[in-house]
């Protein structure tokens, strides 16, 4: 199975910026970091998931609504690694933080993907 681990996440002021990583390992077989379709999804207590931005193996991005234009999601095959550059933070953006990948389809819909870091969390103070 593959191993995901995310970083970065912490606290910012509101209008902040921050970049999450997350690294991918123990991939096996015909799967491969840079096939596959990756995202961010975030969470707070009480909501269900929701998806941020996710990137196809050929860099096509998605993004939903409440973090488009103010994050940058992208993928450095070479290092295994997934990125979000969040900026002009809002406290709406304050959650459990999670990097995903998947297989199948890529779209913002979380039964897409199969594999899900532990999470980075992410604070925003007004």
């Amino acid at each position: 199975q593959v191993q995901l681990v995310e970083s970065g996440g912490g606290s910012v002021q509101a209008g902040g910026s921050l970049r999450l990583s997350c690294v991918a390992s123990s991939y096996a077989g015909y799967n491969s970091f840079s096939g596959d379709c990756l995202g961010w999804f975030r969470q707070v207590p009480g909501k269900e998931r929701e998806a941020v931005a996710v990137i196809g193996y050929d860099r096509s991005t998605t993004y939903a609504s409440s973090s488009k234009v103010r994050f940058t999601i992208s993928r450095d095959n070479a290092k295994n690694t997934l990125y979000l550059h969040m900026n002009r933070t809002q406290p709406d953006d304050a959650a459990m933080y999670y990097c995903a990948a998947g297989r199948q389809q890529c779209t913002l819909w979380t039964a897409m993907y199969t594999d899900w870091g532990p999470g980075t969390q992410v604070t925003v103070s007004s």
